[in-house]
């Protein structure tokens, strides 16, 4: 059973697709793509949250997707590949409570569903790149059950 964040993912990347194709403003965007999760007002935050901080952080996020892959130009990624890899650093960076391997795994998962058959290993590469660069350098800030600690555990380790 696909859980309702998978779909939820899926509508974010689908109105993202939209959007770059033709430019809709942000309440269309939400009106046609994520209209289904008006009934669950908890996954419709998350909805409008995710497409909205995406939105806003995409040049920030293609810069950091660019210097990640080397010997590849942006606009030869493909598109939704893209689009996940913008939706993974939102999550990464903008949602404290979702554990990173979640993150990863669910924009493997879309991947695999929506785009090439390479598109997981591709993904899995470039955000569990980006996520060690963010440890490693501090500004991975996660919080709630099962992330505190590890985040400690991390700071721990890091000490000794």
């Amino acid at each position: 059973m696909i859980s309702t964040r998978r779909l939820v993912r899926e509508s974010v990347m689908q109105a993202l697709y939209a959007y770059e194709l033709s430019p809709l403003p942000f309440p269309e965007l939400v009106q046609q793509y994520l209209n289904d999760f008006r009934t669950s007002e908890r996954d419709s935050e998350f909805a409008k949250s995710l497409l909205r901080r995406t939105l806003d952080h995409k040049e920030e996020f293609d810069a950091i997707v660019v210097s990640k892959v080397q010997h590849w130009e942006l606009k030869r990624i493909a598109l939704i590949d893209k689009i996940l890899l913008r939706i993974g650093l939102c999550e990464l960076l903008y949602f404290d409570d979702i554990p990173p391997k979640v993150t990863i795994n669910e924009m493997i998962e879309v991947g695999k569903k929506f785009s090439t058959e390479e598109s997981g290993k591709f993904i899995n590469g470039v955000l569990d790149a980006i996520l060690s660069d963010l440890k490693s350098n501090k500004l991975l800030h996660k919080q709630g059950r099962g992330l505190v600690e590890a985040t400690q555990k991390q700071t721990t380790t890091e000490v000794k």
